[in-house]
């Protein structure tokens, strides 16, 4: 219940947005004991690869504190050591195959006969091998064939571990889904989203999070999420100031949106020209919802700064956010 728009904002990002914080306590707490068990495992399997140490990194939406109920899964990327291999370069950011050498023992019983290490036989050595695990409960071969999601006993999220080389030019090498490898570099990700965050006095990681919320219950073609996160942060970070308050603000990203969709979107980390793949008619449908519903936010905002009417504008935000947008009290 709540009497102003913004009482009604704060309560519903606090209650059906963003992650309990004891919850999230729990999670990161889970997630740094589970990167001490995972340093164990060279010691405790037999030719399990050795790992590169300091360069195993947390990424992902968790990671960057932009996800949203419930907490379902949480990313790790496990860095292996690659014992002299080298590797190819076929399509820049895209396509790399890993070749290792005949000391890299380990390394080679999970290589193709050509010597070239298969990331999927790399993703299958850690699922095998996550049994060791005190609390294991289960682990399985995610479905993109990209990592390892291992399901512990006292929690009820995943642990998505990807595997990963790191190169001598500074990014991470993860698996494709197909057998081969990717470049990658979360740490840009995370530093972008701080750096924006920032310029704009820490509004922009609410921001985030709501938005993904109307993303993921609009009824439109649902923008993926990496690729709606950077199409919000393109958007603040354009902006020298923004607003205090947090409906004006969804207000003008709504208005922005409407056109933003239809265009490219380069990937910050540079491994990609556009990162916006959705289909011409997915577009459309998500630049029409975005102007339905800055006009629904708009009027929303004229009820309350016009009319002075704080009950009829929280009705009218409950229209865009649904029944877990608070009543007016």
């Amino acid at each position: 219940m709540a009497q102003t728009v913004d009482g009604a904002f704060t309560e519903f990002n606090k209650d059906s947005v963003n992650l309990d914080p004891e919850r999230t306590k729990k999670a990161n707490s889970s997630r740094d004991w589970l990167i001490g068990q995972l340093k164990s495992l060279p010691n405790k399997v037999d030719n399990f690869p050795s790992l590169y140490e300091g360069m195993s990194i947390k990424f992902g939406s968790f990671a960057r504190k932009t996800k949203i109920r419930p907490l379902d899964d949480i990313d790790l990327i496990l860095t292996f050591g690659a014992s002299g291999s080298t590797y190819w370069t076929h399509i820049y950011g895209q396509s790399y195959t890993l070749n290792a050498p005949e000391s890299a023992t380990d390394l080679r019983k999970l290589c193709n006969d050509d010597n070239t290490i298969n990331s999927i036989k790399v993703v299958n050595k850690i699922v095998s091998s996550l049994d060791q695990i005190e609390r294991y409960k289960s682990a399985v071969t995610h479905r993109r064939q990209e990592a390892a999601t291992l399901q512990l006993n006292s929690y009820e999220w995943n642990f998505d571990i990807v595997p990963a080389f790191y190169t001598d030019t500074g990014y991470y090498l993860i698996p494709d889904g197909n057998g081969g490898w990717k470049a990658t570099d979360p740490r840009i990700d995370q530093n972008r989203t701080t750096e924006v965050n920032q310029k704009h006095d820490g509004k922009i990681l609410q921001l985030v999070r709501t938005l993904k919320y109307w993303n993921r219950r609009a009824q439109m073609p649902t923008i993926p999420s990496y690729l709606f996160e950077n199409l919000v942060l393109n958007f603040f970070d354009s902006r020298s100031e923004i607003s205090k308050w947090i409906d004006v603000n969804l207000i003008n990203f709504w208005h922005h949106l409407k056109t933003a969709i239809y265009n490219p979107v380069p990937d910050p980390k540079g491994f990609q020209t556009d990162i916006n793949t959705l289909s011409y008619s997915d577009k459309e449908k998500i630049s029409n919802k975005a102007s339905d519903t800055y006009d629904k936010g708009y009027e929303a905002y004229k009820i309350e700064t016009e009319e002075k009417n704080q009950e009829k504008a929280i009705n009218k935000w409950r229209e865009i956010f649904g029944d877990d947008f608070p009543k007016y009290e």
